[in-house]
């Protein structure tokens, strides 16, 4: 391999002519465009070698007083000429990083003026590996690609900015991505493919968004891939709801305890109750469809059996608009089971969203 040598990519598309070396390790490939790109020697290969392009002809402006050409040796490096010429920095590794984890992140530019604000949203890599990633956005088979690139090892990378009013596209969110190291050897993963449907009358709730580790101000956090586990957000078709509906309570010791209220002093304080399954639940690693539905369905029962016989005291369910699947289960009790002993309707919107129900103990 020489300087005027031909070469071509191998994890690339496109190549060019090799014009000079940078230490050991580096060979300097002019492209089509006329960028001098630095690769690595291990990821060209060559595919014709020019023995006579040993010198080049430069600009008229140089040409001596007497008519003749003047020729310049191609330089055989570029220490001097290209110090400032930009490098990728070697990936900073942190321990534990092999562990995979990703996040999609949704981050308000002013919380304050929540209700006008837009939202930013970030791809969140907090492990070592790279990723190649596809973002995008659509229902069915009619998908959108919304954003698509690489990011390095523990950072995390812009996607896009949005408004509300831009929500309705964003119900349904895929991210597609694959894990690899740069020049090391590194465990293998599978390609990762993973579908959320958004709750998108959270970004109207200031509460929704968080402190974290990866921003000054809150953000909302969807976990893609915790701990090399693919998240999988879990759906359940109306067969399985009436199912789940009419079978068995599963045995006292499978119930979780119930959690103790507090005393409250004043009957009119709303009770809240945030039935999402991230909110109950450390990890839903193992647990089928039904059986997140049959715990949210407990941590419901539990807390109206606890309220029985404090009357007037309201009690908001916080459910999500989702597929209306847990809400839907949740009505169909309070019909069949608490018809005499309470009364019901949607939450306000204002304080809650659309995904709430406000039950009153008569």
């Amino acid at each position: 391999m020489k300087i005027g040598d031909k070469v071509r990519f191998l994890n690339e598309v496109g190549g060019g002519i090799i014009k000079g070396f940078q230490g050991k390790d580096l060979v300097l490939v002019e492209d089509a465009d006329g960028f001098d790109v630095p690769v690595n020697k291990k990821e060209v290969v060559v595919i014709d070698t020019d023995n006579d392009n040993l010198e080049r002809i430069q600009p008229q402006k140089n040409k001596e007083s007497t008519g003749k050409d003047k020729r310049t040796p191609i330089h055989t490096s570029y220490a001097e000429e290209e110090e400032d010429l930009a490098f990728e920095a070697p990936a900073v590794e942190l321990k534990g990083g092999d562990i995979l984890n990703v996040s999609l992140a949704y981050v308000p530019e002013d919380i304050k003026i929540i209700n006008a604000t837009s939202f930013d949203a970030y791809l969140v890599n907090d492990s070592n590996y790279y990723l190649q990633y596809i973002y995008m956005s659509g229902e069915n088979k009619a998908w959108k690609v919304r954003s698509k690139g690489e990011i390095a090892p523990n950072m995390k990378t812009w996607l896009e900015s949005f408004m509300q009013s831009d929500l309705n596209e964003l119900e349904h969110i895929c991210i597609q991505f694959m894990t690899y190291k740069k020049d090391k050897a590194f465990e293998l993963h599978p390609a990762f493919d993973v579908t959320l449907h958004l709750d998108t009358v959270k970004f109207y709730k200031m509460h929704c968004f968080d402190q974290s580790d990866f921003f000054e101000q809150p953000a909302m956090i969807y976990h893609i891939v915790k701990d090399n586990i693919p998240y999988k957000q879990f759906k359940i078709s109306a067969e399985e709801l009436k199912r789940q509906m009419v079978s068995p309570k599963r045995s006292d010791e499978q119930v979780s305890t119930p959690t103790v209220l507090k005393e409250r002093n004043n009957k009119s304080e709303k009770l809240i109750i945030d039935l999402h399954i991230e909110e109950l639940l450390d990890s839903t690693v193992g647990m089928s469809n039904s059986e997140i539905l049959n715990y949210q369905l407990d941590k419901f029962r539990e807390t109206m059996k606890q309220c029985e016989g404090q009357h007037d005291q309201h009690i908001i369910f916080i459910h999500g608009k989702g597929n209306g699947v847990l809400r839907t289960a949740i009505i169909n009790e309070l019909k069949n089971k608490h018809n005499y002993s309470s009364t019901w309707q949607d939450a306000s919107f204002q304080e809650y969203g659309f995904g709430a129900t406000d039950v009153m103990i008569r």
